[in-house]
């Protein structure tokens, strides 16, 4: 079966189900939050209605360039947080003040798709998030003109799949998350209607 198949409603292309079932947070999108997009932006054609596309989750790691195993506990702490292996980021330039040559070593990410995007998604509104220490919410600004959000996190201790005592440090990490909305409006109600806590 293909990774993009046609709903049953004729919605929009959505991800076959994961090894563990249809993904909770997709069920919720096809059941609540496409017919409730529908009906504020009086879409005609269910095609037309934004879904998630992707979501790219980067974490720099700038003592590689002192330090190659700081990349290595990197990657295995992103892998374990997201299930997929990460990519090396590279530097594109030269920054003599910290001692950064181009093409070294400088973080990792990963893009995740279909299940393990809306598993990511589900768990990280919905349980990484509500631990950030007197947590208000975060800012609904920071959209770029094109229906993607990006957003930061400090500590990537929230996540409960680590392990505290196999950390070596904590890391910061951006989240970006990639729409088809036509504009931001609409990417901020998809989001919001996933449950993204948004506080403005």
């Amino acid at each position: 079966m293909s990774d993009n198949v046609q709903t049953a409603a004729g919605g929009p292309p959505a991800p076959v189900a994961g090894p563990f079932g249809l993904p909770r947070l997709l069920r919720k999108y096809r059941e609540e939050v496409a017919p409730a997009m529908r009906e504020k932006f009086g879409y005609t054609n269910p095609m037309e209605i934004p879904t998630l596309k992707k979501i790219t989750v980067n974490m720099g790691v700038g003592e590689a360039s002192r330090d190659i195993k700081e990349l290595d506990a990197a990657e295995k702490e992103l892998a374990i947080i997201t299930g997929q292996k990460p990519r090396t980021t590279r530097a594109k330039i030269s920054v003599a003040q910290f001692k950064i040559r181009k093409g070294m070593p400088v973080g990792c990410f990963v893009t995740l798709r279909h299940s393990r995007m809306w598993e990511f998604m589900d768990r990280l509104v919905h349980i990484a998030l509500p631990r950030v220490r007197d947590f208000r919410g975060i800012s609904g600004r920071s959209f770029d003109g094109r229906g993607n959000y990006s957003m930061g996190i400090r500590e990537h201790l929230i996540f409960v799949e680590l392990d505290y005592d196999q950390v070596s440090r904590n890391r910061g990490m951006n989240i970006t998350f990639v729409t088809n909305a036509k504009s931001d409006q609409e990417a901020k109600e998809l989001l919001r209607l996933l449950g993204m806590p948004f506080r403005n």
